[in-house]
């Protein structure tokens, strides 16, 4: 069974506090990004894995979307998301990712946000996912890139000048990562990006986009704080599709 961190409350807490917790989407700022990668979902079915507060799920329905599916194995978080919806074309339901089943064909849109990197069963749930979408769905999804995951203590290094740096190590060394984040012992999955690339494919996604994701200059300028993520690729965005 996944780690189910979400549910520890000191990490709950924590987790409230950010952004994106704080104002969903709006909060996201990779979250333009990942919109210009969705197809039009106009009376789609879609899936939602790692739904957390249920931001995308309630998007979804406002882009269009006629059924949407959020599963997460934290009941805190779909506690959070049924209270923030009143919508009968949204389902809340307690899933574990690593052991995940879905109907065949069922969905247009398997979408998933910060969420894979966590997943030790991947091979197996783009097995699933796969499976679950409609010829021609597609699955658009971000992860903790693997530059940000990869140290086995990850830390800016700020030289005598004030410059940042994030440094490497262990990235050819693929497994378990246990970080501290808001609570001790907080476990995620490092995968090389070629390894991420190789699953999908053998999974029979075809690539449409890969993103290392940064902020633009705007952004930046809105947000000065952001600065630091154009230093290095803090996650990646990614749209796959299965062929028709």
């Amino acid at each position: 069974m996944t780690q189910n961190i979400y549910d520890d409350q000191a990490f709950f807490e924590g987790y409230a506090q950010l952004g994106r917790s704080q104002f969903g989407l709006a909060g996201a700022p990779e979250w333009p990004s990942l919109k210009a990668m969705l197809n039009n979902v106009e009376g789609g079915r879609v899936v939602d894995l790692g739904c957390g507060y249920g931001w995308f799920c309630r998007e979804a329905r406002e882009l269009g979307a006629e059924d949407v599916l959020g599963l997460d194995v934290s009941e805190k978080m779909l506690a959070k998301a049924r209270s923030m919806t009143s919508d009968p074309g949204i389902r809340y339901v307690r899933q574990d990712l690593e052991s995940l089943t879905l109907p065949e064909n069922a969905f247009e849109l398997a979408y998933s946000s910060l969420t894979l990197h966590y997943i030790v069963a991947l091979p197996a749930l783009l097995d699933t996912v796969y499976r679950a979408l409609s010829p021609g769905g597609s699955f658009v999804f971000s992860a903790e890139h693997p530059i940000y995951t990869a140290p086995s203590n990850p830390g800016w290094h700020i030289d005598e000048r004030g410059q940042k740096s994030w440094p490497v190590d262990g990235y050819q060394r693929e497994g378990k990562r246990i970080t501290n984040w808001f609570a001790e012992g907080v476990i995620k999955q490092h995968r090389t990006l070629g390894t991420y690339i190789s699953l999908l494919i053998n999974a029979g996604f075809v690539i449409r986009e890969l993103n290392e994701w940064g902020p633009s200059a705007e952004q930046i300028a809105a947000v000065p704080a952001l600065a630091e993520e154009a230093e290095r690729p803090m996650l990646f965005l990614m749209s796959v599709q299965k062929p028709r």
